[in-house]
């Protein structure tokens, strides 16, 4: 057979054509679109968390425990058996006598809220976030903005627990493993201070790593800092933590804080630079400003990794769009480059920015900035 002939086997095979290549990327995108928006019904009523309670159910025992209707939790199940996320115990039974499961390893991503696999939450934000589309189209449009309030309750909740077990597992290991830092904070009395605390988890989480500390938390948010000082209360902690409603900005008490940490806020924040410079009036010259935020690359490139896809996605979705609802706002988006943050702290008076030896916490990279 001669090189050229069909027929031969060593000859390479037809590439495939790019418009079909790309077409089933944006084909599979779209199954991952509508499995994440099923999954946040799952989440929402609390299917998975029955099911994950009492066993294998089938719809009209499921429907019966959620209070929902039966044919939509039937439709429901039998989606989520086809999207390999429920097992299904006898299949070729009749639709309303099949039996579902949810397996243990995919019952601790949906509803271990203690789990550092914990994504449910994850579902909430892209379904938080595809609710405002109209309002983010609006505002791509005129350069306006898509504050954080008409996000709603389930934004502002998935915010808190998706972080929360990071938070509450591994936050003071991490601080603890640079001494350091350490130090700083286990003076005996210190004062902590948590700017963009959110519901508060970080800044429990550090009142229980050290716990000679006091710590305020503080955030522009008011049902988020309701929702901090509740959860203070139900861990016994208000007599050390503090919440406050207001912007990080407007600190004005110099020397007053032996730390201060800005947890995954820095860049939603319209005006960084000067809550920065608020951050080095009112932490003492011996103390600690720490800033943990996205572990984007360095530097911008095409085919980025899924650290930069997702950071991407939440920035158009979510961070730009309230970022720039304030008017004046520097518009930094969740994608901070490292050569950002040092910019910023040097607008604001810092001397250096050092990333601290802290691998493997989700995917945040800690930088403390010194005088």
């Amino acid at each position: 057979m001669s090189a050229t002939d069909p027929t031969d086997s060593a000859a390479p095979p037809e590439a495939a054509d790019p418009v079909d290549v790309f077409a089933d990327r944006i084909f599979a995108s779209a199954l991952g679109a509508f499995e994440t928006l099923s999954v946040h019904l799952g989440d929402r009523l609390d299917w998975y968390r029955i099911l994950a309670e009492r066993g294998s159910l089938t719809s009209t025992e499921l429907a019966e425990a959620a209070e929902t209707g039966e044919r939509y939790t039937r439709e429901w199940l039998e989606h989520q058996a086809v999207s390999g996320i429920l097992a299904v115990d006898d299949p070729d039974a009749a639709a309303s006598d099949r039996r579902y499961s949810l397996p243990p390893a995919h019952a601790e991503v949906l509803t271990d809220e203690a789990s550092l696999a914990y994504l449910a939450p994850i579902a909430r934000i892209v379904a938080s976030a595809a609710a405002q589309l109209p309002g983010l189209l609006d505002a791509a449009r005129t350069g306006g903005g898509v504050p954080w309030a008409s996000f709603g309750k389930d934004m502002r909740d998935a915010q808190g627990d998706v972080n929360r077990p990071w938070f509450d597992r591994e936050l003071a290991g991490a601080l603890a493993s640079v001494p350091e830092l350490d130090a700083v904070l286990g003076r005996p009395g210190a004062r902590i201070l948590d700017v963009g605390c959110g519901h508060g988890w970080s800044s429990l989480a550090l009142a229980r790593a050290y716990p000679e500390a006091v710590v305020d938390g503080v955030d522009v948010d008011g049902p988020s800092i309701e929702s901090a000082r509740a959860h203070a209360e139900d861990a016994e902690l208000s007599d050390r933590v503090t919440f406050l409603l207001g912007g990080g900005e407007a600190l004005a008490e110099e020397d007053a804080y032996d730390a201060a940490f800005v947890f995954e806020a820095l860049h939603d924040m319209p005006n960084p630079v000067e809550v920065l410079a608020a951050l080095r009036r009112v932490v003492r010259d011996d103390g600690a400003v720490v800033i943990m935020d996205e572990a984007v690359a360095e530097r911008f490139a095409p085919d980025g990794d899924d650290v930069e896809r997702v950071m991407y996605g939440y920035s158009l979705l979510v961070c730009l769009p309230d970022s720039l609802s304030t008017p004046g706002s520097v518009a930094t988006g969740t994608v901070m480059r490292p050569e950002t943050l040092e910019r910023y702290a040097r607008s604001a008076g810092f001397g250096s920015a050092e990333v601290l030896p802290i691998d493997g916490f989700a995917s945040f990279r800690f930088t403390r900035l010194h005088h």
